[in-house]
């Protein structure tokens, strides 16, 4: 395994980080692992040096955290991990329970903490956008969530690069904490990021952790036009499906395969090889459903690609409307 630094953070983190919204239980997605299945593939990712571990409040509305915590502290130490949540969607019926408010930040960030079984995370996220709070409430509140000793970084999640702007610009105003990292939507068939928001985030030092790098496991090679694939979640995961899907991007997705081929490795290998290889990437999210998909996954930091066959990879990608931002 290797480790990099978070951005200009002195936080080392591992190039390959395990999201854990695969695991919580399959009553909120049908694809999601249970707790018994899961904790095999949290285990192993442990053995192979992963240290960094992405999870959110509302990934199984709270169960995703109370297994992530449960595990780590059974697989490693505390001080050995580096554990990420999130706050913004909602986690229940309540008005309040929702958004970036000074309330909600408070009240989550409590929460997330009970449910991890922890007095801290190392990294705490805003998952999306609030227009409804401004931002100077939301960053104030973060900020006094770091003072407090409940979060040691802070950081952002998909949005438009001139809001991300924006908010640098009010904390460094204000001499409020700073978002170190910026979790945004890219992979070899969405890579409108390269346009602003991975040339600001490069600019000013914010560590790129992407979602989706296997565009949810449609850059694996198994898919079908008509939407359909080998797994559950080819089947019933309906964002993938608004998301991906095209023609363009089944043109990459057969490019991929035939370099998998060439190199004798699997498709979802060579798409996360080649995240790897973009300027700015700190450590691609990635999810696991079954523990070769996990190893395939570190393996991939192996793989070397000339610059042809980045080039050759990228060459199909047509420009696409942004999506991932709500």
């Amino acid at each position: 395994m290797e480790y990099v630094n978070l951005g200009r953070t002195g936080l080392k983190v591992s190039r390959i980080c395990l999201g854990m919204m695969t695991y919580g239980t399959p009553a909120w997605r049908a694809w999601v692992l249970d707790e018994e299945t899961s904790r095999p593939i949290i285990k192993r990712a442990v053995e192979l040096g992963i240290n960094f571990f992405d999870t959110a409040d509302m990934y199984s509305l709270g169960v995703s955290e109370e297994i992530t915590g449960r595990a780590l502290r059974d697989f490693t130490r505390r001080d050995e991990v580096v554990i990420a949540t999130k706050v913004y969607h909602p986690m229940s019926d309540d008005p309040n329970a929702r958004g970036l408010s000074r309330k909600h930040i408070m009240d989550s960030i409590d929460a997330s903490l009970r449910r991890l079984g922890l007095d801290y995370v190392d990294l705490y996220q805003i998952h999306r956008w609030d227009y409804s709070t401004p931002i100077e409430e939301t960053l104030e509140a973060l900020h006094d969530v770091v003072r407090a000793g409940k979060a040691r970084y802070i950081g952002a999640s998909s949005m438009y690069a001139w809001q991300f702007a924006k908010a640098l610009y009010v904390a460094d105003l204000h001499g409020w904490t700073r978002f170190v990292s910026m979790q945004n939507h890219y992979n070899l068939v969405y890579r409108e990021e390269e346009r602003e928001m991975i040339p600001l985030c490069r600019a000013e030092g914010v560590g790129l952790i992407p979602w989706s790098p296997l565009a949810r496991g449609f850059l694996a090679g198994n898919r079908t036009r008509d939407k359909g694939g080998a797994t559950k979640r080819s089947h019933t995961d309906d964002l993938a499906h608004n998301f991906y899907f095209r023609d363009d991007d089944f043109d990459v997705v057969d490019r991929v395969v035939a370099l998998a081929e060439q190199h004798g490795c699997a498709p979802a290998q060579i798409a996360l090889a080649w995240m790897l290889h973009k300027p700015g990437i700190t450590s691609p999210i990635i999810g696991a459903s079954k523990i070769p998909h996990l190893e395939e996954a570190v393996a991939a930091l192996e793989i070397a690609l000339s610059a042809d066959e980045i080039a050759h990879l990228e060459e199909p990608y047509q420009p696409r409307a942004i999506v991932g931002h709500s």
